[in-house]
């Protein structure tokens, strides 16, 4: 499974302190405005939204379910009455790209919140413990580097009928790697700062340290991975769908409504036409508003300074 993992400059510089609410506030409204003046990430949050009102509001401008069945109209062109056309078995394809785009985006943004609540816990931990623990963690990670992890994939959700919990369940147990591994290397230097050696000398668990000193101090990465990360599991998930090891029928994702359109593209484009378009739609506004956040977050970027050129 393909996963995207981006490195950022830490958020801290040497012999910095933990910054209070007031830095954080001040540093996040510096952000703010280098992401307002990119206009590519701009352009990408818009189409974001679009994408997001019409999975969740596309399904009132019809009367038709992805379920029904209109056998009137079997693989019919986009008219009036179906915005999209109708498949080989009646369906609406309109309904099915609302349902289909609602499900994707639910897996997606799913698999990429736990992923890197995954990594940064497992990856911040290794780095905070240090000695045995970091080499076992380290071992675990790169063992499960080199599994051939969409083979694995494929098979347990095609074992489990297609089920799209299990099909959540799935990608973030195999999609945590790289991530944790990026930061775990960030977190081997915040481990060294002041705030953490004080908070250790005042006797501070472990695990609180971790979760109130070191994982707030890579917010900016977390943020951007968790956006590219629904890029790469739109992909993966359209990939195992697509292959018919994903989502199943009667469900309905966008992989399988391109899976089902493959056949008819020189007869009926339609079919595979408006699936295609919405996972280019989407995995292009998620790109261009990861990128907006990575230069936003990097203050050797000149792209919001410019806006939006480099």
């Amino acid at each position: 499974m393909a996963t995207t993992v981006t490195s950022l400059p830490e958020p801290l510089g040497p012999g910095t302190t933990n910054p209070g609410p007031a830095g954080r506030a001040g540093g996040g409204r510096l952000y703010l405005r280098r992401f307002a003046r990119n206009r590519s990430a701009l352009f990408g949050v818009a189409l974001l939204v679009l994408l997001v009102l019409f999975s969740v509001c596309g399904g009132y401008l019809t009367h038709f379910s992805y379920t029904d069945v209109d056998f009137t109209a079997l693989t019919q062109p986009p008219s009036g009455t179906h915005y999209f056309g109708t498949n080989q078995g009646g369906n609406d394809v309109y309904a099915e790209a609302v349902h289909g785009l609602q499900r994707s985006l639910v897996i997606a943004v799913s698999v990429s919140v736990l992923t890197i609540v995954l990594a940064a816990v497992i990856g911040a931990g290794a780095a905070y413990f240090g000695g045995h623990v970091e080499r076992l963690t380290l071992t675990v990670i790169h063992f499960l580097l080199v599994v051939p992890s969409f083979l694995i994939l494929a098979l347990v959700s095609h074992h489990l009928a297609g089920d799209w919990r299990v099909l959540i369940l799935v990608l973030t147990v195999f999609g945590w790697m790289s991530t944790a591994r990026v930061i775990w290397s960030v977190s081997t230097s915040l481990r060294e700062r002041d705030y953490v050696l004080a908070a250790e000398f005042m006797g501070v668990r472990p695990w609180r340290i971790i979760l109130r000193h070191i994982i707030p101090n890579l917010g900016s990465l977390l943020i951007v991975n968790l956006t590219l990360g629904v890029v790469a599991t739109v992909l993966s998930e359209t990939a195992l769908s697509f292959l018919g090891f994903g989502v199943q029928t009667p469900d309905v994702s966008l992989g399988t409504m391109l899976a089902d359109g493959s056949g008819t593209i020189t007869t009926a484009p339609w079919l595979f036409g408006y699936p295609a378009a919405l996972v280019v739609l989407l995995t292009l506004s998620m790109t261009l508003v990861g990128d907006g956040l990575r230069d936003a977050f990097d203050p050797n970027s000149t792209t919001g300074a410019r806006g939006g050129r480099r």
